[in-house]
C-alpha cells in the first residue's frame, strides 16, 4: 500500500496510508491527531513506527515507498 504523505489542507490519492487516516471508516472515525495543522503526514510517521515495532515492512525508496504488514 502506498504511503501518500500529504498535509492536512491537501486531497489525498484513494487506497494510501494517508487516505485511510482520514476516513472516516477506520477506529477513531476520521482524522487522526488532535490539533489543527498537526493533522497531516499520518502517512510519513506511522509506517516508520509500525516498521520498529515489528508490525510492517516498509520500502525506504527516494519516492512512492509502500508498506505491508507483516
Amino acid at each position: 500500500m502506498l504511503l501518500g504523505s500529504k498535509d492536512e489542507k491537501q486531497d489525498t490519492a484513494p487506497d494510501t496510508v494517508e487516505h485511510w487516516g482520514r476516513s472516516p471508516d477506520n477506529p477513531i472515525g476520521g482524522w487522526y491527531g488532535l490539533k489543527k495543522g498537526f493533522k497531516g503526514r499520518f502517512g510519513m510517521y506511522i509506517p516508520p513506527l509500525m516498521e520498529y515495532l515489528g508490525l510492517a515492512e516498509v520500502e525506504h525508496n527516494k519516492r512512492d515507498n509502500r508498506m505491508r504488514a507483516i
